[in-house]
């Protein structure tokens, strides 16, 4: 009686740990082949699982984190090499390309060349940023809205700006109005999520925009949950240990100012319809709104920056469903308290910031980021954008972004917040 019980119990076991490892191996090798590290990739013990920091920084793992990360590893091993013949095709796909989409041909690309390697001490610069970000996140007596949760108290649908490439181990959280798309495009060449005529994409320029913004395109935190059920928590602390995180942030009034335009100054049907109309009702009091963007336009309607900011401000609007990604708080996008970010880019530094960090995750020679926009907005203008609009507004809207001012470094305007 008793060695049946023991053959049963041997049985469950044995299936559960197959179920797991068949889990793990398929999201890990049938998705994509890893192929991995960085410079980032923190030190480890001759006894320690490989890429799992022990010490201070570090709270020991749950034994299932523990039996997770080293199925992890073990299929890392196993798939630590890239095919020599992809990288030369990756190589060669990297040179300037013919734009064929009509927004970028419109914006225009800035193809004058850029001192990669220019005079910023981009390491130095690199300390300072995560030393200012970690500083004000451990400082009590700076506070903001969820900046004392955990990680696990982040709601699921708060993860989906977290992008995941298992081939080379790295993690980008994307920022609206923040270089998203190309950093996008750069994060489906390298791993290699979406095909053009069964071939992966070698070129980030030649991956069409609907394409980049495809959620189905991106392999994200949030669709961790669809796939592991109740491990997914425990795998995307093993990856954010793991793994290289990255993001790009932007002084937070020209980030407004940039949403705005390419929002509400150019034709765009679906902002139209959820914002623009509710705006002109609410903050300009027009009655007989065309119900097609291409009529407003015609009749020279469109949503004044002033009603923009009114509508950021008010109560009502938060209430009836959260900010839009394209003005939503960073900190809210990106949990920069909850997660420790290895590198911290500025897109007012985009090139220099951008080459660096290829190098440092040892991509660069696979490809090259594309250039930047020629008519990007600049921090200069925010003197005329924001010369109409009330003292008062711009000190309460400043209080609304202030976080991300403080966390990332970006100096309080005070030529906007004073008479």
């Amino acid at each position: 009686m008793t060695k049946a019980r023991l053959l049963r119990l041997s049985v469950v076991l044995v299936s559960i740990f197959m179920i797991l490892l068949i889990i793990v191996y398929w999201d890990n090798v049938g998705t994509a082949h890893f192929y991995l590290h960085t410079s980032f990739s923190r030190p480890h013990s001759p006894g320690a699982i490989p890429g799992i920091t022990t010490g201070e920084d570090w709270e020991a793992l749950p034994d299932v984190d523990e039996f997770l990360a080293k199925l992890l590893s073990s299929s890392l091993r196993q798939n630590s090499t890239i095919p020599r013949k992809t990288e030369q095709l990756l190589v060669q796909g990297s040179s300037k390309p013919v734009v064929s989409n009509l927004e970028e041909n419109v914006r225009g690309y800035d193809w004058s060349t850029h001192n990669d390697r220019n005079s910023l001490d981009q390491e130095k610069l690199q300390l300072e940023r995560q030393r200012t970000l970690r500083e004000f996140c451990a400082n009590s007596s700076f506070t903001f809205p969820t900046k004392e949760r955990s990680f696990d108290d982040i709601p699921n649908y708060e993860l989906n700006h977290l992008i995941v490439d298992d081939r080379h181990g790295i993690i980008y959280c994307y920022v609206p109005k923040v270089a998203c798309t190309n950093w996008k495009r750069v994060m489906i060449v390298l791993s290699e999520s979406l095909l053009d005529q069964g071939v992966p994409y070698r070129n980030p320029l030649d991956i069409p925009r609907e394409h980049v913004h495809n959620t189905s395109t991106h392999l994200t935190f949030n669709k961790f949950w669809r796939r592991y059920g109740k491990f997914s928590r425990h795998l995307m602390k093993i990856k954010l240990k793991k793994y290289t995180k990255f993001l790009f942030v932007r002084d937070p009034f020209v980030r407004l100012i940039s949403a705005f335009r390419s929002k509400f100054e150019l034709e765009n049907e679906d902002f139209y319809r959820r914002f623009a109309i509710p705006m002109l009702k609410l903050y300009s009091n027009h009655t007989n709104i065309p119900t097609s963007v291409s009529e407003a336009f015609g009749a020279g309607l469109k949503v004044s920056f002033s009603d923009f900011i009114q509508y950021l401000l008010d109560p009502r609007t938060e209430k009836m469903v959260p900010f839009n990604e394209h003005w939503r708080q960073i900190y809210r996008l990106c949990h920069p308290c909850q997660i420790d970010y290895d590198f911290i880019g500025k897109l007012e530094t985009l090139d220099e910031d951008a080459a660096y960090l290829l190098q440092l995750l040892k991509v660069d020679r696979l490809l090259r980021f594309p250039p930047s926009y020629r008519n990007r907005t600049a921090s200069s203008w925010e003197d005329n954008w924001f010369a109409k609009i009330p003292l008062a507004w711009r000190q309460q809207l400043y209080k609304l972004y202030e976080a991300d001012f403080v966390l990332f470094g970006y100096p309080k305007p005070e030529n906007l917040l004073k008479d």
